[in-house]
Order: structure tokens, then C-alpha cells, then sequence
């Protein structure tokens, strides 16, 4: 178009291109006024349409046997037997977190529980994923204890216990942490709840808290990048209440035991503007709402403010016409407002009216299907090729074995994360099998035998190195984690974190990471049941590595079989399963060590992962093993040391073969500290040796009894030779108070 209606600067302000803005007037058929053009900008940002990544998500797996609701919902859902469901899903709120960290972490924790308990489920896990930058910066050590103190008010408050979770701590994040928190809760599956309106007819409702002016604009500033205008952004912080919260949950989990429910939606993203438009274009009708009936908590807010705030604890929900009254007083019974602020309609347009003047009339359509969808260049970087070679001259000189398996740790992302869990309450409903920091989180399914175990995970370290191959890890590694506490891994969520996707290299990593996360749910038939793809993760022009987060849902038939990581008595017979490969490349050795992060990421045999994790969930369902720990980040040296942690000193010795490769650095290190995958410490009482053995025959899964439990120290050798002979207590002093000690470092 030769004009237009808004300067140049008004549409980069909405985060609108000028060929998204000709489109909205192609849509529209005339141009929009100020109101529409704010709707359009948060309902078309990155964040709300993922028009830079839905081309890629459409190849992921995304049915199953077990399946019962898949990604274009609040959450997905899949069948646990006994005629229930859990429902579960993964967001992030990184950049909110960034600038206030106590309110953008709490926010999150409410928006990804209302996902949940909007589908009919009561939440009962939480979960977190998150990423920070160096500790020795003071920076981040607020940051951290911010993030830390608004999940945990925001859960403990509600009464949600945070279960599990995984901290890492890179370079990379130190301008842009991240924030990604998972939540998982239970539902019959008769009595799901869908995100749609139907009816013409039917009143809309308005349910929780107020609205106010923060967050309005806060799925725009979620699309974008961070710069020194950081301050400018803060008004785009929602503020969250879990008092308010814990009323709303219940009030809706009361009203969706009636039949006066159609179709509920939760006001978060693009707050009202998103809810209505999503739940109307879902059911194939309009909305009309009134926005002088929405209840609010500051004066002379305008129609454009009161569509666009993201004000949280806030919900949106189409009753049946005829049972107003009985919604409003299961509402007015918690004590909360349910108001009528419009109906559904036969035509498939939002329109807003402010009293009797309709202020926005926009086909539902338009602002979600019609969103654009972008199939970004891709260009693998420069220097990849070299970037995975380990460069054997120049390093530097190598510490005793001993002297690196303390130094390892002691390294935060590989030290115990209690100093951040300790402040979560993780009892709470008393569904908690296996404690918080002991193994992949469990709960149990009240009223039934079982339990389902819970993992997220994800290494951006290997994602940089080869994106495709580090997304396998990270759904491999989700899903052993889950097997080696008995459970059957059955579903899937995800958390998409990367930078700019207007830069080819940044989409080339994207790209990959989807490919590689489709082939490895595939293989170890875990459908991807919905999430969230967090791009623009940079700060002044620096990305993130490039990290994909995944969370699995596994299901144990007997929640008495649950294991945890720690070796539970002396005596027993220390089995590996999997291949010692060596592979150093991308490894916690390899960067604390010696500063590098370089190589190929560690190989990975689906076959032979799916074979281990079903062996895993045989073993421990015939009770043939007693505990069970992955080989991860610090390899077999450290998985071993935190299996006698927290157990009050007890130890271990083992005998290592070599591993097949030095790892492009030292034989000796790389037996230790290799990070190849599809390996798991399990112990095994003497008695049960041979039979665990001659099962991972059958299944073609390597094993090797390596050594037993006991005694006071951890002994490791190789070959017959001792590398690491150090008291247990001493290095789980080490291990234990490593973050703690940096934390507690007075912030300037």
C-alpha cells in the first residue's frame, strides 16, 4: 500500500511489520483503529501465533494409543487407566523473569497452573526447568534468588508442591535467563474441559480477579528482543496473587462438576483479546463482549488497555443460557466476580462494544488462523566443522582425576540444587513418592495403584554443537530419567527456547532441534502433546544456546516400585548398563575443566535407548533392581557419587573398563567423565545379579557388574588401578553446599 493509517514507528511499537499491517487491511477490508491494531499485534506477536515456528511444530509426532488431547488446547491430556487423564504442559515466562524475577517467575508458575486446572484437572505437580549465567556475577545471583522466591511463593501459597526440576548455569544466560516451569494434573477423562465457545446464544463470562494496566503489551515484549531500554519494559510484568488464585481453582473445579459449562479459557497471553478470539475461532462462532462490564481495578481505562491487559487469575468462560444464576453463586461463594460481559453469536466475529459503540469487529479467524506463518531462511553457521573438533594442542594441563571429579562437583550445574528446592514445598497433598533431588519426580494417583514420574530436561550445550542430535539427547534423557524410576514413558511436552528467528542460523538451529525431537519421540513413542516455543532469547544481539526443553510423563502400574537414585544398603552388587564410549565433546569436564565448549555431542542408538528404558521399567516392576541413576552431565564418575549422596555416607567401589575412545582428550577422563549416553547405575541385590544380567542379554541392552556398596569412601578404578579414592562425606560436602556458598556472596 502507498499509505497508511499508522506511522512506521506506531506499527514497530506494536511489533507489526508494514507487509503484516497490508495484510490486516486485506483481512479487515479497511483499516484498523487503534484498539484492533493492538489486538492484531498481540495475537499475531511470535509468542501468541508462532508464525516462525508452526511450519516446523506441524512435523512433530503428536498422536498415540494414549493421547487423549494434543497440542491446539490449554494442555494436553493422555490416558492413565481407570477412566482418568493427566493433563500436563511446559511454558515459559523468560523475559518477565529477566526484569522482575520475583513476579515474572510467580506469574508463570499461575499461568501454566491455569492451563491445567482450565482442561478439569486438579493440578498436583509442579516443576521447573531453568537456566541463569555464572554465579560470580551479582547480577545473576539476584536474578536467581528472585526466580526462586516467586516459585516458590507462588506454589507453596496455592498449596501445588514443586517436585523436581533441573538448574543449569551457562555464559549465555546471564542476560537472559530462563524461566520454564511444568505443571502436570489429573482429570476423568469424561469430564475434560475444552477452550472453546458454542452456542449462539450463550452468556460470556468473566471470572476472577480485576483488570488492570500491567502486562498490557506483554506478549509483544515476550516476542522480542532485550536491549538497554530494559527498564522501559517493566510496566509488561504481570503482578500475581495465589490467594486470588487458589479461590479461582476452586470455584472452577466446583462449577465443572455441573453441566453449565461449555467451554473455559484462561486469560493469559494477549489477555482478553486471546481468550475470546481463541475460544470463538475454536468453535467455529463469534463473541461480543462489552468491555465497560469487564470489572476493573484502576480508573479511565480504555477499550485498547482493557483488551490487551494480561492482569493475572483472571478467566473466561461460555455457560450454558438458562444456569446464570447457579455459575454466580458457586462464584460468589468463593467470593469472587463472575460477571456477564457478553454472549456468543452465529457470525465469527469479536466485536467489542463500549457501551453501545462497537469499538473492534474482527473475524475470530483473523487473528488466529489467519495469523501469518513465516518459513524463515536457514543457514547453518560458519565454523560448525571445527567447532566439533577437541583441539589437543593448547589445553590446559591436566589435574589429578581426583583433583577434577571434586572440581566437577562442586561445578553448579552439576552440584546439588537443595539451596533452590529446599525453599519449594514438594509434600503438600501428600502425593510425593520420591523426594524432591533424589531422581525424577513421582506422585501418586490418589485412589488408584499407581504413580506417574515426571522429568524435564534439556543440555544446550549439545543443541549448540549439533541441534539435531542434542534434541534427541534431551528426549532420551527425559525419558531414561523417568524409566529409571519405574515409569513407562507415555507422553510428552515441550519448551522451545532459542534466539532470533529472523536469523538463519538461529532457524537452522531451530529447524534441526525439531527434526532431531521428532525422531527420538517417534522412536520412544512419546507424542509431543503440546507446549511452548520461546524465540527472541537474545540481549544485544547475543542468543541463548540454543536450548529445547523436554518434559516427560511416565506411568508406574504399582507406585510401590518407585526408585530413586540412592543406593539404599551395603552390599549390593553396583551394575552399568550401556556402552563407556569416552565421548567428551560438549561435556561438563570439558568446560569446567578446561574452558571449552567443542566437540561432537554424544552418539545415540534409539533402538538401544528405547530397548534400556524398557528394561528399566521391567526391572524395577519385579523388583529385581533397588535404585537406579543416569549417566548425565559429569558422566559415570559423578552419577556414581550421586548415588551415595544422601544416604549418610555410605560408599561405593567400582572397577571401570577403559572406555573405547579418549575422547579426544585423556583415556583416564574420559572413562570418568564421558558423558555417553543410554547408561544407568542401578544397584542389584547379589542374589538378583544374574538374572538382571541375562535380562539386559535378552534385550540387547550392554551390561557389567562393576563393583558393590559400602564402606564409608567412593573408590574408583580403572583397570585394577585407583583414580579417585576420597570420603564420601567430604565430597558430598563439596557437592552439597557448592551453589549455597556462591549464593550466599553479598550482592553489590
Amino acid at each position: 500500500m502507498s499509505t497508511r493509517a499508522f506511522a512506521p514507528e506506531v506499527l514497530e511499537q506494536h511489533g507489526l511489520t508494514p507487509e503484516e499491517y497490508d495484510r490486516i487491511v486485506e483481512l479487515l477490508g479497511r483499516e484498523p483503529n487503534l484498539t484492533e491494531l493492538g489486538m492484531f499485534s498481540v495475537m499475531w506477536s511470535e509468542h501468541c501465533s508462532y508464525k516462525s515456528s508452526r511450519v516446523h511444530l506441524k512435523t512433530l509426532p503428536t498422536k498415540g494409543a494414549r493421547v487423549l488431547q494434543g497440542p491446539g488446547e490449554n494442555a494436553g491430556a493422555v490416558d492413565i487407566g481407570d477412566g482418568l487423564a493427566a493433563v500436563f504442559k511446559i511454558e515459559s515466562h523468560n523475559h518477565p523473569s529477566f526484569i522482575e524475577p520475583y513476579q515474572g517467575a510467580a506469574t508463570g508458575v499461575g499461568g501454566i497452573i491455569r492451563d491445567i486446572f482450565t482442561m478439569g484437572a486438579r493440578p498436583i505437580a509442579l516443576l521447573d526447568s531453568l537456566r541463569f549465567g555464572p554465579l560470580t556475577d551479582a547480577r545473576t545471583r539476584r536474578i536467581v534468588k528472585g526466580v526462586v522466591a516467586g516459585i516458590g511463593g507462588y506454589g507453596n501459597s496455592i498449596g501445588i508442591p514443586t517436585v523436581g526440576g533441573e538448574v543449569m548455569f551457562d555464559e549465555s544466560y546471564r542476560g537472559n535467563p530462563l524461566v520454564n516451569v511444568f505443571c502436570l494434573g489429573i482429570a476423568k477423562q469424561n469430564e475434560i474441559i475444552r477452550g472453546q465457545a458454542s452456542g449462539p446464544g450463550n452468556p460470556v463470562y468473566y471470572v476472577g480477579a480485576k483488570t488492570g494496566r500491567d502486562g498490557i503489551h506483554g506478549a509483544t515484549m515476550a516476542s522480542a528482543e532485550f536491549d538497554d531500554r530494559l527498564e522501559e519494559k517493566r510496566p509488561a510484568v504481570q503482578v500475581g496473587d495465589p490467594f486470588m488464585e487458589k479461590l479461582l481453582l476452586e470455584a472452577c473445579l466446583e462449577l465443572m462438576k455441573t453441566d453449565a459449562c461449555v467451554g473455559m479459557q484462561d486469560m493469559g497471553a494477549a489477555g482478553l483479546t486471546c481468550a475470546t478470539s481463541e475460544t470463538g475461532s475454536r468453535g467455529g462462532v463469534g463473541i461480543e463482549v462489552d468491555v465497560r462490564l469487564v470489572p476493573q481495578r484502576e480508573t479511565g481505562m480504555t477499550p485498547y488497555e482493557i483488551m490487551l491487559s494480561e492482569s493475572q487469575e483472571r478467566m473466561l468462560i461460555i455457560v450454558k443460557r438458562g444456569r446464570e444464576a447457579e455459575v454466580e453463586q458457586i462464584f460468589e461463594k468463593w467470593d469472587l466476580h463472575a460477571v456477564k460481559i457478553g454472549e456468543v453469536t452465529a457470525d465469527g466475529l469479536l466485536r467489542v462494544r463500549d457501551g453501545g459503540t462497537v469499538v473492534a469487529e474482527i473475524p475470530n479467524l483473523a487473528l488466529t488462523d489467519e495469523a501469518p506463518v513465516y518459513r524463515r531462511p536457514i543457514q547453518e553457521p560458519e565454523g560448525m566443522a571445527a567447532l566439533r573438533q577437541i583441539p589437543r594442542n593448547g589445553l590446559k594441563p591436566l589435574p589429578s582425576a581426583e583433583e577434577a571429579f571434586l572440581a566437577l562437583l562442586e561445578a553448579p550445574t552439576i552440584a546439588s540444587k537443595r539451596w533452590i528446592y529446599r525453599q519449594y514445598d514438594h509434600m503438600v497433598r501428600t502425593n510425593t513418592i520420591v523426594l524432591t533431588g533424589l531422581g525424577a519426580a513421582v506422585v501418586r494417583v490418589k485412589g488408584t495403584n499407581r504413580a506417574l514420574a515426571m522429568s524435564v530436561d534439556g543440555n544446550g550445550r549439545y543443541v549448540y554443537l549439533d541441534p539435531r542430535q542434542g534434541a534427541r539427547l534431551a528426549v532420551a534423557e527425559a525419558a531414561r530419567n523417568v524409566a529409571c524410576a519405574g515409569g513407562l514413558p507415555i507422553g510428552a511436552t515441550n519448551c522451545l527456547n532459542f534466539g532470533n528467528p529472523e536469523r538463519p542460523e538461529i532457524m537452522w538451529q531451530f529447524a534441526e532441534a525439531i527434526a532431531g525431537m521428532g525422531e527420538a519421540c517417534r522412536a520412544l513413542d512419546t507424542p509431543i502433546t503440546g507446549g511452548n516455543v520461546s524465540l527472541y532469547n537474545e540481549t544485544d544481539g547475543t542468543a541463548i544456546l540454543p536450548t529445547p526443553v523436554v518434559g516427560i510423563v511416565g506411568l508406574l502400574e504399582d507406585a510401590s516400585k518407585a526408585l530413586a537414585r540412592v543406593f539404599p544398603a551395603e552390599g549390593l552388587d553396583i551394575v552399568l548398563f550401556g556402552a563407556n564410549l569416552g565421548e567428551l565433546g560438549g561435556s561438563e569436564y570439558l568446560l569446567t575443566l578446561h574452558g571449552l565448549l567443542r566437540g561432537q555431542p554424544p552418539v545415540l542408538d534409539l533402538e538401544r535407548e528405547r530397548a534400556l528404558q524398557q528394561l528399566l521399567v521391567r526391572l524395577a516392576a519385579d523388583g529385581l533392581i533397588r535404585s537406579a541413576q543416569d549417566c548425565a552431565e559429569g558422566g559415570l564418575a559423578v552419577a556414581l557419587a550421586e548415588c551415595c549422596f544422601d544416604t549418610g555416607g555410605l560408599g561405593a567401589a567400582v572397577d571401570l573398563a577403559p572406555a573405547a575412545s579418549d575422547g579426544g582428550v585423556d583415556l583416564v577422563a574420559a572413562t570418568l567423565f564421558g558423558e555417553s549416553a543410554s547408561r544407568v547405575i542401578v544397584s542389584v541385590e547379589p542374589a538378583a545379579t544374574a538374572a538382571v544380567l541375562e535380562a539386559a542379554a535378552r534385550a540387547g541392552v550392554p551390561a557389567a557388574r562393576i563393583g558393590t556398596t559400602g564402606g564409608d569412601r567412593i573408590r574408583i578404578a580403572v583397570e585394577g588401578t585407583t583414580v579417585v579414592d576420597v570420603d564420601v562425606r567430604q565430597a558430598e560436602r563439596a557437592w552439597s553446599s557448592a551453589i549455597g556458598r556462591q549464593l550466599d556472596t553479598p550482592v553489590a
